[in-house]
């Protein structure tokens, strides 16, 4: 045993591929809707003037990109671990994931913004309204099919009780909870979009569509907002939780081999994997042989409870105490 650990479960999981295939399927059904939903936006939004249907083309138009930034991060994350980087490169996905958040911050939010304020600087009236509430309704299909399918995604993680705020906000899965957030946000944003052409044809108000894009943009600076914050706290080195880590705990606690824990402390490495270390007080008299039995015990008994726990790691100062 070196000085630095003590005992180290049985490597990297081979088994991630169920995750990154319901990540990729997140993926591609936002993809297929938002391009699609990009062009139709971009037409009618030059036949009819309006600057909230030209704030949803570029919506749209970053969302796709967004993806994309996101299958590479996904592809990237699931490069076997080597000599840099020795448990591999799952934080990949967190990072391209934080690059989507500037990006609906910036292309999304901002030029959205800045479109409807020079709009309401040059105010235009609508040209043939009704195209804009049919890509609207189509729109909205897609959208919600792309949502739909992330929100089941998210469900099947979801614990009795939780919202599905909660449960969104929990997820480690940053390509689920992305495309759910961005998803969100489209769907809110063409109800402002649609509010804001109906007003203006109402009250033959020329400031109201572009406000609408106004608004629009601001809730994709917001949607950013939130994307940054659950997606930095992944890349920075989130726990498993609080909860989580109590139930850890008692497993070591319960466990006969061993006379006290001193500290249990976890990394989030990726959405289905993390680095556990723990500080224990063997149990004195215990032989080398009796100590590395009971390593492999807890071992099994954290990955049964948790199995994204692939590395374990035992303090060696707690083990030389219990062997002296």
């Amino acid at each position: 045993m070196s000085s630095n650990q003590s005992g180290q479960t049985g490597g990297k999981a081979p088994a991630k591929a169920g995750g990154a295939d319901a990540g990729r399927k997140v993926i591609y059904a936002a993809i297929g809707a938002n391009v699609g939903i990009a062009v139709c936006k971009f037409i009618v939004a030059a036949i009819t003037g309006s600057a909230a249907m030209m704030a949803e083309g570029i919506h749209s138009t970053v969302d796709s990109g967004n993806e994309l930034l996101l299958l590479l991060g996904e592809h990237n994350s699931a490069k076997p671990a080597d000599a840099r980087h020795p448990f591999g490169y799952g934080k990949e996905l967190y990072f391209w994931a934080l690059i989507v958040a500037m990006s609906v911050f910036s292309l999304g939010g901002g030029l959205s913004i800045y479109h409807g304020y020079e709009a309401m600087r040059h105010p235009e009236p609508l040209q043939d309204p009704f195209w804009n509430y049919v890509v609207l309704g189509v729109s909205a299909l897609f959208e919600g099919y792309s949502w739909n399918v992330s929100r089941k995604e998210l469900n099947q993680r979801r614990k009795p009780g939780d919202s599905l705020w909660k449960t969104m906000r929990a997820s480690k899965d940053a390509t689920v909870f992305t495309v759910f957030i961005e998803d969100s946000a489209a769907l809110a944003g063409l109800l402002i979009a649609a509010v804001g052409i109906a007003l203006g044809q109402a009250f033959a108000n020329p400031y109201i569509d572009p406000a609408a894009s106004i608004l629009i943009g601001l809730l994709l600076v917001g949607a950013a907002v939130t994307l940054a914050r659950e997606t930095g706290a992944l890349l920075v080195g989130e726990s498993i939780g609080a909860e989580a880590t109590r139930k850890v705990r008692e497993v070591f606690e319960t466990d006969p081999a061993i006379l006290s824990v001193t500290g249990v402390q976890s990394m989030q490495l990726g959405p289905d994997e993390v680095l556990l270390t723990a500080s224990v007080q063997f149990r004195r008299g215990m032989r080398i042989d009796e100590v590395e039995r009971a390593i492999e015990r807890l071992e099994k008994a954290v990955a049964a409870l948790y199995p994204s726990i692939k590395h374990i790691y035992f303090e060696s100062g707690a083990l030389r105490s219990a062997m002296a």
